[in-house]
């Protein structure tokens, strides 16, 4: 009896601690806080106030050629907002790139949630659409932030999304890792992707890792097969889910990614500002 009361009172131990550290878990603020690489040359900060009053800070890198639209990015959990703004707007030269740090990222002001980081996208969107009327919006997601992409697709008009080693959803990624604790219950950030974009028309690029430890393949494969409108779907070989950054390859299919997209929304979709204004 005394085995069995033990053995409950450390499960419990367990569960409670997981539930716990959950935010630190999925948000890795610790692993973010400073930039690798200066900004690129007449980067504007921004700054959003939210709902319920905290500060968002961004970055806003202008075209340096004609423009072909507007991307917003949504970078991964431990990666700092600004390195994600030099890595897109060094690769594509001809977009208007717009990143924010995460609310409770510095110099982000609040928590970091699943529904802070939903609203906190519509709130980016709406702003930069209406302030700068662009033809085209693009939203690309990096790991965790395909998530935020996911649900800003299925809540605003977009030309078409990127997602990079993106998931189904973190609830089933956590209920495989942890397995015999009851994540549905426990979980605060389930960030469910695939209820978001399941037979939502919106044109979709993928870049996967080959070998990638963070997010299971086939958590990713689950979420393309829900996808209504795939236009490339890409493993980018011998990359993880952190090295894919620094493979060549990456360089290419964002090009190839943003190709894809545009054709596609060309002929299927007014103007982003139209449809916002509508």
């Amino acid at each position: 009896m005394n085995l069995i009361l033990g053995g409950a009172a450390l499960y419990g131990l367990y569960v409670g601690a997981l539930y716990f550290l959950q935010d630190r878990l999925v948000f890795r603020r610790d692993m973010a806080t400073i930039a690798n690489y200066p900004l690129p040359e007449g980067s504007e900060r921004l700054e959003l106030r939210t709902a319920d009053g905290e500060t968002i800070v961004g970055n806003l890198v202008r075209a340096r050629r004609a423009s072909r639209g507007l991307v917003i990015g949504f970078s991964g959990n431990a990666w700092n907002s600004d390195d994600c703004t030099t890595f897109i707007a060094h690769r594509l030269t001809d977009v208007d790139t717009v990143v924010f740090h995460y609310r409770g990222y510095a110099p982000s002001t609040g928590t970091p949630s699943q529904d802070a980081l939903f609203a906190d996208a519509l709130l980016i969107y709406d702003t930069l659409v209406k302030g700068m009327a662009p033809e085209r919006v693009y939203a690309f997601g990096f790991s965790l932030g395909s998530g935020i992409a996911a649900y800003l697709a299925a809540n605003r008009p977009l030309t078409g999304q990127l997602l990079v080693t993106p998931f189904d959803s973190i609830e089933a990624i956590a209920k495989k890792r942890y397995r015999g604790v009851p994540v549905r219950y426990l979980i605060k950030n389930p960030f469910r992707s695939i209820e978001h974009l399941n037979g939502k028309p919106v044109p979709t690029a993928v870049i996967l890792a080959s070998d990638d430890r963070i997010v299971p393949a086939e958590r990713s494969a689950r979420l393309i097969e829900a996808l209504a409108d795939p236009v490339l779907v890409e493993t980018i070989p011998d990359s993880t889910h952190v090295s894919i950054y620094d493979m060549v390859a990456i360089d290419h299919l964002l090009h190839r990614a943003l190709d894809a997209l545009e054709a596609r929304g060309r002929a299927s979709a007014p103007p982003a500002a139209a449809m916002a204004d509508g």
